[in-house]
């Protein structure tokens, strides 16, 4: 199919459906059921950065960028951009190693109901198989339709299969390309490297500083049709429940596209019988339309909406970084419950290398984190928010790229979470000593009655006292290195 002919199968879906491209239908739609119960998933960053595995998943960028260090490590390792551009890496993204079974066992292992890869980052190489893209994986590199063996995979063991798509950022990518004497200005790659739009606005300091200073420059009719089509047909081909967007889709000229998008994916999904969200970043869209999210941040307090957070095991990449530091897995769990408590929903970042394997670390960090919710998922999946979300002196800084730092917790910091007629509460650093929580303190002469409490950890039933100053549970000394979840019957 043709860029036109997709562009009126766009159309003619949005004149037929239920949803149509303005956001006064579109606030109509629903968050998913399934997506708001499950509360946590895997992201997946893999693609040809896992290659020289350097710097970040920027690395496409960094490596024609005179200002930061990718760009000299390129040189003494590869040589000049003229000889060995970022298209180079491909030959020698083999993915060998990669299977989608074993990756998939190791996510359901580790407690997480929803799956969603990267099928095409910022540097334009898609990982799945497409009609308008012929750099991809299917063809080229592993020649293998990742996304459709991991959508497969999934559909075998009852997790949920979604799609991000990071195209949009392409149109302006590898612009630091265009400064100098590299392949980005060779023509016979130009379907490759994309427009590499270069200004002032998009230079790299920019980008690095604030992403409000693109709102000024708008992609072309050109090239937000093409992403239009694009991403439909990764909507059509794969049918994800989540479709993920990162940054620029914010900036103004992809409004009326954004619509279009959003209306064709929608009624899509009534055709499918499936319930679907998007995910976008600052004010991409109005609200109740689709899920908002924050990249490695979270909120100070409960959303009236469900929201998510998107963040990495890895503290210095998402995708695979050979000397990468990595956040442990109570560190993880603890943002778990605190995103949670808000009303929100955790999605977990893994980068495998080029082989296809995942790293050791990161293995090991899902493999507790289900461990942990074996026993305490009870208080994770299914809730809702309760009146406060917790209680102690500890809490999030509002905003982006605000966790990398394990949060200093005590054993008077909680959290809270509610079902069927429980209160969840956690501890968030446990002491071995008695918990203590003031917000379940004795009430009167309005007093709800607390019929039992039951630490989730052992199965154990507990004795508790409460007074007109809190509440008093005790453990019995019972110790953990990370959160503990006592479940506790309120009337």
């Amino acid at each position: 199919m043709t860029t036109h002919e997709y562009l009126k199968q766009i159309d003619d879906v949005i004149a037929n459906g239920k949803y149509k491209d303005n956001w006064q239908s579109l606030s109509n739609h629903k968050t998913p059921t399934w997506y708001y119960r499950d509360k946590f998933g895997i992201f997946i960053h893999w693609g040809i950065y896992s290659v020289p595995a350097y710097g970040n998943e920027w690395y496409a960028r960094g490596m024609y960028d005179k200002n930061v260090r990718e760009f000299e490590h390129h040189i003494k390792t590869y040589g000049e951009q003229k000889d060995f551009g970022y298209k180079d890496f491909i030959p020698m993204f083999k993915a060998e190693k990669f299977s989608a079974d074993k990756w998939i066992d190791l996510f359901k292992k580790a407690g997480a109901k929803f799956v969603m890869p990267v099928c095409e980052h910022h540097d334009g190489f898609a990982m799945y198989e497409t009609g308008f893209n012929r750099w991809n994986a299917k063809d080229m590199g592993p020649k293998r339709d990742v996304t459709g063996e991991l959508k497969a995979a999934c559909e075998k063991e009852g997790l949920t299969f979604c799609a991000s798509t990071h195209r949009a950022e392409h149109y302006f990518f590898m612009n630091m390309g265009r400064t100098f004497d590299s392949d980005v200005n060779d023509d016979n790659y130009r379907d490759f490297y994309g427009p590499a739009y270069y200004c002032p606005e998009l230079d790299s300091h920019t980008l690095h500083k604030t992403t409000a200073d693109t709102y000024s420059i708008g992609a072309s009719r050109e090239w937000l049709e093409d992403w239009l089509v694009r991403t439909c047909e990764l909507i059509d081909k794969y049918q994800p429940s989540i479709l993920y967007f990162d940054w620029w889709i914010h900036n103004y000229s992809f409004k009326p596209y954004l619509k279009k998008l959003c209306a064709y994916y929608y009624n899509r999904a009534e055709e499918w019988g499936k319930e679907v969200t998007i995910n976008y970043k600052h004010k991409a869209f109005p609200p109740m339309i689709a899920t908002f999210d924050v990249e490695r941040g979270a909120l100070t307090d409960i959303s009236p909406i469900p929201w998510q957070t998107d963040t990495a095991i890895g503290k210095q990449s998402w995708g695979y970084r050979a000397d990468n530091e990595y956040k442990n897995s109570r560190q993880i769990i603890c943002d778990l419950i605190d995103i949670v408590s808000k009303n929100g929903i955790l999605l977990l970042n893994v980068g495998p290398k080029s082989d296809g394997t995942i790293t050791d670390e990161e293995t090991a960090v899902l493999l507790e984190i289900g461990q942990w919710l074996e026993k305490n998922g009870e208080g994770i999946y299914g809730t809702t928010f309760w009146k406060q979300f917790g209680e102690g002196e500890v809490n999030n800084e509002d905003g982006f790229f605000k966790d990398n730092e394990e949060k200093a917790f005590t054993a008077k910091d909680f959290r809270f979470t509610y079902k069927d007629g429980f209160v969840y509460a956690f501890q968030m650093r446990p002491d071995g000593n008695d918990v203590r929580i003031k917000v379940l303190k004795k009430h009167i002469p309005h007093d709800f009655l607390v019929n039992s409490v039951t630490l989730l950890e052992t199965g154990e039933a507990l004795e508790f006292d409460r007074n007109e100053n809190e509440m008093i549970i005790h453990t019995n000394g019972y110790m953990s290195d990370k959160p503990l979840c006592f479940k506790i019957e309120v009337v």
